[in-house]
């Protein structure tokens, strides 16, 4: 079992300690530093002084992101299956030919 490692994450003008295992160090990093530069565009474009509002539309861009990765999972899945059910149909017809 892998030790935790103590670190801290600025996120917003505010210091975050956590513990978390290492194999996670970096994703965290990166999303910290991702949420910070994100939160600077939004203040820099918008005006928007407080940091919740700042926050919360990080979260709804990163969230978004997901959700829409998600759909377009579920859109190829469904063409691939559409394509092996077509592929399926054309062997078992070759097949019956037979």
């Amino acid at each position: 079992m892998s030790e935790k490692l103590k670190i801290k994450l600025s996120i917003a003008d505010r210091v975050y300690p956590l513990t978390i295992d290492p194999s996670q160090e970096e994703g965290l990093r990166k999303a910290a530093k991702s949420i910070d530069q994100l939160a600077k565009k939004f203040e820099q474009n918008y005006a928007v002084r407080d940091k919740q509002d700042v926050l919360a539309m990080c979260a709804l861009q990163f969230a978004s992101k997901v959700e829409q990765r998600g759909i377009e999972r579920m859109e190829d899945t469904q063409e691939v299956t559409r394509r092996l059910k077509a592929l399926d149909d054309l062997v078992a017809s070759k097949m019956s030919v037979r």
